[in-house]
């Protein structure tokens, strides 16, 4: 929908926080762990029991590792509600979410890896893009997207494919982006990531 944006965060100052559009209703962000998995602290792990504490979740597979982007996006849409009554059915997002609504979050990973028509489209917007085409060797993919969300009971959620499953956070008072602020800033203290980062908002486009 042209009702919807991306934005990026260029600071957690609030001299720059306040230039954001608002509402805000996902954020997106991108990171080097510093970490191995197995170091990961068990509350940051995800657990299976909290799949039902937001509408849409699903894992990221090896098949899928250079897919973490398109996963953090579809977790921040999906789980808007904003942004979800928009999707048009005929389209190839609303398409994949009418396939993979009742289905588990380790078929949704298959039924995104099976979708030539997702993924015909993808290459498109992708090779119209400035990056640097991405590369298949996992050694040297240092960076990782996930996504920041509220559930319906207004808990600040981390969604990450890599993990068991859904991590709830906290109570943000329903300020998903200081929320997620305060989320990187733990992670950046403890030395479980780089300060080579970027912040990314899901947002209503600006008139």
């Amino acid at each position: 929908s042209q009702n919807f944006a991306i934005g990026e965060v260029f600071g957690f100052d609030e001299d720059l926080l306040a230039f954001l559009p608002q509402p805000i209703l996902g954020i997106i962000v991108c990171y080097e762990r510093l970490i191995p998995k197995s170091e990961i602290r068990d509350v940051d792990k995800g657990a299976k029991e909290n799949y039902d504490k937001v509408s849409f979740y699903m894992h990221q597979s090896k098949v899928l590792d250079n897919a973490c982007g398109i996963i953090a996006c579809l977790h921040a849409i999906f789980n808007s509600p904003a942004t979800s009554v928009e999707i048009k059915p005929d389209t190839v997002l609303g398409k994949f979410r009418e396939r993979t609504q009742s289905v588990t979050p380790s078929e949704r990973c298959s039924a995104l890896e099976n979708d030539t028509d997702f993924q015909r489209m993808h290459k498109n917007y992708a090779s119209k893009g400035q990056s640097q085409e991405i590369t298949s060797d996992q050694s040297a993919v240092k960076h990782h997207f996930v996504a920041y969300v509220l559930n319906s009971e207004g808990q600040l959620v981390e969604l990450d494919g890599t993990k068991a499953g859904p991590v709830i956070l906290c109570d943000c008072g329903g300020d998903v982006l200081r929320g997620s602020i305060k989320e990187i800033k733990g992670r950046l203290e403890r030395g479980e990531i780089s300060d080579s980062l970027s912040m990314m908002t899901l947002n209503y486009a600006q008139d």
